[in-house]
């Protein structure tokens, strides 16, 4: 069955695959049972292909955004998922720029899109049901250039235009009566006089109709994802010969492999045919040269780091940098100085990772980095216990980028190294108020609260940190805790029994969704 969102790996003991290809192999084998109906589409744009067979049935679009969200429950509760700051919100406005060149993606339902990285060097991008859309860090370190990020992202993004998982589900009702009959027949067969290798023939025959049937199927579904990958790229003013350099920079690793085919050609069927088809498509489009954003080198060299952070793993990317930085280009040079620099800060170098950190912002001059630099140097501030200086280059960086997330969160942890606590506390309630699904935000208003001393507070912002992320029992666990607090006001004891009632409700309706479906 052709799986566009399970992690294919060699190592299957990793838990973040364990997770994923369990959460989401159950969840197609039981949702097709239940009896789902969506209505036709209706004013979609017509610059995209849209569908209009009944195999969309098999999946609605608000089902399938929950299915979704539930899979990114264990995803985000895995060490193998990259929750940094930098990294997430380039992929996000990276992401988010390629969906709105064509916002009829989002489809009926209005998908709300979502990037993220998973920590793994093999190959490989997925879409989960629902608009998420995930690579692992080897793909981005992999990419030469933002144009082929962008081939492999708008690839992602047709699959979720097109409801290719929805449509997939109704193939797949079809395929399991096959593979029902078949084992039936086979059943039958073992009684009577032809023996066990009738049956095992009979069995077999049936599963292979079904394989084919699927995998037809999902080369259909790659060449329309591909189709609209590229218009998405064109009209974003990306070079759409990116995605074909990139597909063929896969099938050349291909050769390098033995028995074990790269994951992302085990979920994304590559053939000869099919980049023969893009080229077709792109031969007499001109030949648009982009520059890239001096910030995706820079996300690159993070994404070295973030890979492999164990202690062997920090100093071979330390080696790579050197070597890296006698390059002659000024971004390679420069990347290689932040990544280093960012190198030096997760082994607690803390003044050799300021030294490099300068360098690379003077080599960078005057190219523009976005948040990356002075991200790293709040960092490096506060883990100094700089705490003004921190304070004032956040403060900077928040008002010159007002809706970034990484700014709020870095300004009110400067405000907490500042000691300024009150100041932080009324600065997160606000943004607790505006992005009530942040909880990075919870997780901060807690570390802050408990600077203060503020016990009954601190578990209660845990347990709305947890239940954000999708633990409920967890959150529960904080609540619990936050009852017994010493200093729990009436007020907090209210609060405490509103949220309990809510998540034990939530809890009990989940599970018993589960049982329901096994």
């Amino acid at each position: 069955m052709q799986r566009y969102a399970i992690l294919s790996d060699r190592r299957p003991s990793r838990p973040a695959r364990k997770l994923l290809v369990r959460a989401l192999t159950a969840a197609l084998l039981l949702l097709p049972a239940i009896p789902l109906t969506i209505a036709p589409v209706a004013g979609v744009a017509q610059n995209l292909p849209t569908l209009g067979d009944t195999e969309r049935e098999g999946l609605s679009p608000l089902m399938e955004r929950k299915l979704g969200e539930q899979i990114m429950r264990d995803i985000r509760s895995d060490r193998d998922y990259v929750d940094d700051g930098p990294v997430s919100e380039y992929l996000n406005n990276f992401g988010l720029n390629l969906v709105s060149v064509h916002p009829e993606v989002r489809g009926e339902a209005g998908f709300d899109f979502q990037f993220f990285m998973v920590r793994d060097p093999m190959l490989n991008a997925f879409a989960l049901p629902g608009g998420f859309i995930g690579v692992n860090s080897g793909l981005v370190l992999a990419a030469q250039s933002e144009s082929e990020l962008a081939g492999v992202l708008s690839h992602e993004i047709g699959h979720v235009a097109q409801r290719h998982i929805a449509r997939m589900l109704g193939q797949q009702k079809q395929n399991s009566m096959i593979q029902l009959a078949a084992i039936v027949l086979g059943a039958l067969a073992g009684i009577s006089k032809a023996g066990g290798d009738a049956a095992m023939a009979t069995m077999m025959g049936g599963t292979g109709v079904a394989i084919q049937r699927q995998l037809n199927f999902s080369r259909d579904a790659e060449r329309e994802a591909d189709r609209i990958g590229l218009q998405i790229m064109r009209d974003g003013g990306y070079d759409p010969s990116g995605m074909v350099t990139f597909f063929g920079r896969l099938q050349a690793a291909s050769r390098n492999y033995s028995d074990v085919v790269p994951p992302y050609l085990m979920t994304h069927p590559l053939t000869t045919e099919r980049i023969a088809d893009i080229e077709a498509r792109i031969r007499d489009q001109r030949y648009k040269q982009r520059v890239d954003n001096p910030e995706f080198q820079l996300v690159r060299a993070r994404t070295q780091v973030l890979q492999n952070d164990s202690v062997q793993g920090l100093r071979d990317s330390a080696e790579k940098f050197q070597r890296q930085m006698k390059d002659n280009t000024k971004l390679q040079t420069a990347a290689a100085k932040y990544g280093l620099a960012y190198v030096y800060y997760r082994q607690n170098k803390l003044e050799q990772a300021d030294a490099m950190l300068k360098e690379a912002q003077e080599a960078a001059i005057p190219l523009k980095t976005g948040i990356m630099f002075t991200s790293l140097d709040i960092d490096i501030k506060v883990a100094r216990k700089q705490g003004a200086a921190a304070l004032q280059l956040a403060d900077a960086m928040r008002k010159q980028y007002p809706i970034s997330r990484v700014a709020a969160r870095q300004y009110a942890d400067a405000l907490i190294a500042s000691r300024r606590n009150d100041e932080a506390i009324a600065y997160l309630r606000d943004q607790a108020q505006l992005y009530r699904s942040d909880a990075q935000i919870q997780n901060l208003l807690a570390k802050v609260y408990a600077v203060q001393g503020k016990q009954a507070l601190q578990h209660l912002a845990l347990a709305e940190a947890y239940a954000l992320n999708g633990s409920l029992l967890a959150a529960i666990e904080q609540l619990g805790i936050a009852r017994k607090a010493p200093d729990a006001t009436f007020y907090d004891q209210s609060q405490i029994d509103a949220r309990e009632r809510e998540w034990k409700e939530k809890w009990k309706d989940e599970s018993k969704d589960m049982k329901d479906r096994g």
